[in-house]
């Protein structure tokens, strides 16, 4: 063998036992035996690694452990894709189930970038964005039964800023009863404290680089369904075809952050409630939206299907823009920085 060919040679792996963290798995493809091996894997006769952009095994570990604690203590099966973030998860899902024509039932109160997306991008593909209050049943109701185009039902519960929640169970009891598909972002909530499946949600979404990986580190995101052979038939070939994978070192970065979620959770949650009662006391504050609190119009709501009320909250200045200025810039443990879900405020 020339000199240059051994240089460039891919070595043997010389591993003898089992790491005991999970490795980063930093290439771009996989070996066959032969190439009979690789005509049975590509002919779907045999399951294998081919391609990272496919499935690798850090991002196919992370997504597994995912789905392990989204159904946790329970006999629900699920299935989790990673994507590059959390936006990515969100419109890999609707890509992977609606086309031209089809119609989304969502809320009012989302993420900004979630309604960006819905009205902006997801609309160029044909399908029709519909709002509504969906924390009125009947409403939820009305709309499909008069409207067989709304495939999705998409919400947020605590919603992204005002915390505002919504009965999961009662949203799933009627749009099964139309055969629709319901789909949650438990970004806030993470499967800690909210266990969307458990309800009869179909779909879960994460923006992981929040909650999940806990440490602001990296950015990446998750859905997670149910129906295991529509995942397979239909979501993974959007994400496969259209690139929105999770990187191997991205998905390594939040499989560490899971190892710690309940205690950081649990921390979170505390603080948060005492934070909201004193900030509820404030003279210059009129009022602060934290489901945790019985004056929050959802208390009721979060307390049924939520183990604890989150780290996350927003409260209202009495005043003016100035005064809400002014407040932000005397902040001392608060970061002025657009994320949740680090370990710092």
């Amino acid at each position: 063998m020339h000199f240059d060919s051994l240089s460039a040679r891919e070595w043997k792996d010389p591993r003898t036992t089992r790491p005991h963290v999970l490795p980063i798995y930093a290439t771009t493809s996989f070996d066959f035996d032969d190439i009979e091996h690789s005509m049975r894997v590509f002919g779907n006769q045999e399951a294998a690694h081919t391609y990272s952009r496919y499935g690798n095994p850090s991002v196919d570990a992370t997504a597994a452990k995912i789905a392990a604690m989204e159904t946790f203590d329970s006999d629900i099966e699920a299935m989790a894709i990673m994507t590059n973030s959390g936006m990515a998860a969100i419109d890999l899902l609707i890509g992977g189930l609606l086309k031209s024509g089809d119609k989304l039932l969502t809320q009012h109160t989302l993420y900004g970038g979630t309604t960006e997306l819905l009205t902006k991008i997801v609309t160029r593909n044909g399908i029709q964005i519909v709002m509504a209050d969906l924390s009125e049943t009947s409403v939820i109701d009305d709309h499909l039964q008069n409207d067989p185009s709304i495939r999705l039902v998409y919400f947020e519960t605590p919603a992204n800023p005002t915390l505002s929640c919504i009965d999961i169970s009662a949203v799933t009891e009627i749009v099964q009863k139309h055969n629709r598909w319901t789909a949650i972002d438990n970004t806030f909530a993470t499967p800690f404290l909210q266990q969307p499946f458990k309800h009869g949600v179909d779909f879960i979404i994460h923006s992981t680089t929040k909650y999940l990986n806990g440490h602001g580190t990296g950015m990446a995101g998750v859905v997670l369904g149910k129906d295991i052979q529509l995942m397979k038939d239909q979501v993974w070939p959007h994400m496969k075809l259209t690139g929105c994978n999770c990187s191997p070192f991205e998905a390594w970065l939040v499989y560490q952050g899971l190892k710690t979620l309940p205690l950081r959770m649990h921390k979170h949650c505390t603080n948060a409630l005492f934070l909201a009662y004193k900030l509820s006391e404030h003279p210059k504050i009129s009022y602060v939206n934290y489901p945790g609190l019985e004056t929050h119009a959802n208390y009721a709501i979060a307390r049924k299907q939520m183990s604890a009320f989150g780290g996350m909250m927003s409260f209202e200045l009495k005043g003016d823009i100035t005064d809400a200025i002014s407040a932000m810039n005397k902040f001392k443990l608060c970061s002025l920085a657009p994320t949740l879900g680090d370990v710092d405020t």
